[in-house]
């Protein structure tokens, strides 16, 4: 068993990690916001498809269950994306992984805020404050030209970062019925929607997109193997492993990202990425340290089984 959910564990971060590459590949041939809403048309709905198949309610009831699509759609989906593609045209792939993974470290700082039952200690605050330490380390600014095209660029990924910490957290104040399948899939298509009027707002055309094979290529990974794939990885290892785990493909993509940005774009990674990660590594642990205590005891004192 540990061994199964080691691989998928790879694959995740794989999968997600590759995808920041995959976009930054992809911006060469489509106007940014276009292209994230063409990925979202196509991966809603593939996902929503999935949900019919393996969940009972396929289409949300209530008023609680269309708040949480809500917030899902405008903010971790339509935000998020939005953001993080026009974000990813000034910078390198493992930059913006690297700020993507400020998410969880975010996610905690506003559910202190947003949740009466969270509370934050003064360590917790420590990290916060080492998090975002290690993305001023990594954007490095130039404080006589604070509007350089990449201290923007990144400053629009942290942006994105936010908004999908901000979505996840206020989607935990309703009391919905929603399987998260269903939830991921309609938060999907209205995302996709969302971003195509944003897009329109914006000038952009189908006509602006040039569509060769490489643009086919990066767009189709990203809706098979980034979205499809990947979030039926993480279904699977959430039920195994719990969020707490998971959180931890967000500190693993950023090295995939690297990688792929490295082998595929030709972008070598600088000393200030190395830096910004490891603050950004260092935050996440100061303020999970109770729940990586428990996790690792949970592990080591967990039956060694594999099939």
């Amino acid at each position: 068993m540990r061994f199964r959910n080691a691989i998928l564990f790879v694959a995740l971060a794989v999968a997600w990690g590759s995808a920041f590459t995959a976009i930054k590949a992809g911006l060469a041939y489509f106007p940014p916001v276009l292209f994230a809403a063409f990925r979202y048309d196509l991966a809603g709905v593939m996902m929503l498809g999935y949900a019919a198949v393996v969940t009972d309610q396929w289409l949300p009831r209530s008023r609680a269950d269309w708040a949480v699509v809500g917030i899902g759609g405008t903010l971790m989906i339509a935000a998020y994306h939005a953001l993080l593609f026009v974000g990813e045209l000034g910078t390198t792939s493992a930059a913006a992984a690297i700020v993507v993974s400020l998410s969880p470290i975010l996610t905690t700082g506003f559910a202190r805020a947003f949740l009466p039952d969270e509370r934050l200690t003064p360590l917790g605050i420590v990290g916060l404050l080492v998090g975002f330490l290690g993305v001023v380390a990594l954007s490095n600014p130039d404080p006589g030209n604070l509007l350089d095209p990449r201290t923007v660029s990144l400053s629009l990924v942290f942006l994105a970062a936010a908004c999908f910490a901000l979505g996840s957290v206020l989607t935990r104040r309703f009391d919905d019925d929603l399987a998260i399948e269903t939830m991921e899939a309609w938060s999907m298509l209205l995302g996709a929607l969302l971003m195509h009027g944003i897009s329109a707002a914006l000038s952009e055309s189908v006509a602006d997109v040039r569509w060769t094979g490489e643009a086919l290529l990066a767009l189709s990974y990203l809706v098979v193997v980034a979205s499809a794939l990947g979030f039926l990885i993480y279904f699977d290892l959430l039920e195994r492993l719990g969020p707490i785990e998971i959180n931890l493909v967000s500190y693993a993509a950023p090295v995939v990202a690297a990688a792929t940005g490295l082998l595929v774009l030709g972008e070598t990674p600088t000393v200030a990425t190395g830096v910004g990660f490891a603050c950004i590594l260092v935050g996440f642990g100061l303020l999970k340290r109770d729940a990586l205590r428990t996790e690792l005891a949970r592990l080591g004192g967990a039956p060694n089984r594999s099939d």
